[in-house]
């Protein structure tokens, strides 16, 4: 059996110091609700912006050609007619970087193209590192 005077006591307290019965259950609801709607229009947003980006590019393969030359190919792809700046890097067995090439494509050039560049090393190359091609809205190579 439960003590009603216990039961009364209790509610005294309530009213004494403001407490309702109603819980914060509603609030923090609301909260995760609003949290998980922020967070799936940032996701779709960011998958819309990054299915397409305006300028794509993959090293085909590179050639060492001499002790202070190597040449590589890439595959530049545009999905709208805009200048491209790709990076090209070529490293030493130590890694460091020997040489440095930005080749730019042409805004009326062909969308898809392969493109051959020549880079000047300091010293012996051991690979040639495509970092990425940007444009002037997209600085982040790719």
């Amino acid at each position: 059996m439960t003590d009603p005077a216990a039961a009364d006591s209790a509610t005294d307290l309530d009213a004494r110091y403001g407490r309702t019965r109603r819980g914060r259950k509603p609030l923090v609801l609301g909260a995760i609700g609003s949290v998980v709607l922020i967070a799936l229009v940032w996701l779709l947003w960011v998958a819309f912006v990054q299915s397409s980006p305006p300028v794509s590019s993959r090293l085909l393969g590179f050639k060492i050609t001499s002790p202070t030359s190597a040449t590589a190919t890439i595959q530049v792809d545009r999905t709208k007619s805009v200048e491209a700046s790709c990076r090209l890097q070529a490293k030493s067995a130590d890694f460091s970087i020997v040489g440095e090439l930005t080749v730019t494509v042409a805004p009326d050039s062909p969308r898809r193209q392969t493109v051959d560049a020549t880079l000047t090393t300091q010293r012996d190359a051991s690979a040639v590192i495509l970092v990425g091609c940007t444009t002037a809205d997209d600085p982040h190579p790719r």
